[in-house]
């Protein structure tokens, strides 16, 4: 380690907090969905390979990435369950999905049109006389030809039931859905959704979108497809709504140990990531005197300052000066000046800090804590941003 700036994440905490999940879904009195757990964006910034071992460890039953590149890395990571794409497909990229046994979305007719010709060319087809994607549960690869089993590829098929971004419109599925019903190359797995406003309990587009998606479950048979799984429920949606809950749940930021905000909850969680760093200066300034770029932050008496080596360059929002604090000494001290590219200034007036002194950025310290949820809220945005903003060049250490 030769940067003072590190990540410490918990993959302890990753394991207990899945767990937390698992019991607070079986504590409904009906069977309990089955979880995807989310590790797209390097693993919410705390670094996927790792993650995703541990999580496949506690009991995923399934992983998600957002694309091909990433599925790719967690199967060289030595991830065995499968993996989830949830993003757009191109045309150049295919491969992987077939070289690296991952789960594509369909979301579009021309990702449809692009996965059947993939497999076609790659010798998979259909059983003989198998009708397609009636959705039982039987499993590819049973029958050979020549000397290479010969199979569909399964998929997932995504619903835009109101968020307006990928997926197939709930109200055009029969113009839609027809041919990739059809299709002899592509096996529709499963169905689902994704909401646009699962953490904001006062807007009414959640429960239309439920609303929506159900219409569509029973729209699907007489348009052929009879997916044998469903999912909605991102973090948000599977603490506001059991009815959302179907066969998997899709959790994200309660795996690392946070709520979304403003839901609560009383689950046991624990936050994975904690970020450190050390004081590599301290010195005085003068009243009337401000620091860093703009020399912001005047001060109309004398004060001590102390610098630490972690800016933009690392994840830290600009924003955060004047409105957000780190620890030194177990106490709360503000962030002031100019957040630069590689150091932000903290203001330690009063208190007896030296060079080398630990500083938590994110995390606890001497009974003290500061969350991801506090630093978002103070600067207008929400924790997603921060957890995902964290820079490659700091090392995450593992525990």
């Amino acid at each position: 380690m030769i940067r003072p700036t590190v990540a410490r994440v918990d993959l302890a905490a990753i394991r207990s907090n899945f767990t937390a999940v698992s019991t607070f879904l079986a504590s409904s009195g009906t069977p309990a969905p089955r979880i995807i757990a989310v590790v797209k964006a390097n693993a919410y910034g705390h670094g996927a390979p790792e993650v995703a071992r541990a999580l496949e460890a506690a009991g995923a039953s399934m992983l998600a990435c957002a694309d091909i590149e990433e599925g790719i890395v967690l199967r060289r990571a030595g991830v065995r369950i499968p993996i989830l794409v949830f993003g757009a497909l191109g045309i150049s990229d295919l491969d992987g999905v077939f070289e690296f046994d991952l789960t594509p979305t369909i979301s579009t007719p021309t990702a449809a049109e692009n996965l059947a010709t993939a497999a076609r060319k790659r010798g998979l087809s259909p059983f003989p006389g198998f009708a397609p994607n009636r959705g039982d549960s039987e499993q590819p690869g049973l029958t050979e030809k020549g000397d290479s089993p010969l199979f569909r590829l399964r998929c997932h098929l995504k619903i835009d039931t109101g968020m307006n971004r990928l997926g197939f419109r709930y109200d055009n599925l029969a113009r839609t859905l027809p041919a990739i019903a059809k299709s002899e190359y592509l096996a529709i797995d499963a169905v689902y959704t994704h909401f646009a406003t699962a953490d904001e309990p006062e807007h009414p587009a959640f429960g239309d979108q439920r609303e929506r998606f159900e219409q569509v479950l029973a729209a699907l048979p007489a348009l052929g497809l009879r997916p044998r799984y469903r999912h909605a429920a991102n973090s948000a949606a599977l603490l506001r709504d059991q009815r959302v809950w179907y066969d998997f749940v899709r959790p994200g930021l309660l795996l690392y140990g946070i709520v979304p905000p403003p839901l609560a909850a009383t689950l046991p969680l624990r936050p994975a990531l904690s970020l450190h760093t050390r004081i590599v200066h301290v010195k005085g300034t003068r009243a009337g005197e401000g620091t860093g770029y703009g020399l912001g932050s005047v001060s109309g008496t004398a004060r001590t300052i102390a610098i630490v080596p972690a800016g933009y360059a690392d994840g830290l929002d600009r924003r955060m000066a004047g409105r957000a604090f780190m620890l030194v000494r177990g106490k709360r001290v503000p962030v002031v000046g100019s957040v630069c590219m590689d150091m932000t200034t903290i203001d330690v007036t009063g208190l007896d800090v030296h060079t080398g002194d630990e500083v938590v950025i994110v995390g606890e310290q001497a009974g003290a804590e500061i969350g991801m949820r506090e630093i978002a809220a103070s600067i207008g945005t929400i924790p997603y941003e921060l957890l995902c903003r964290v820079g490659t060049r700091i090392e995450r250490v593992y525990a």
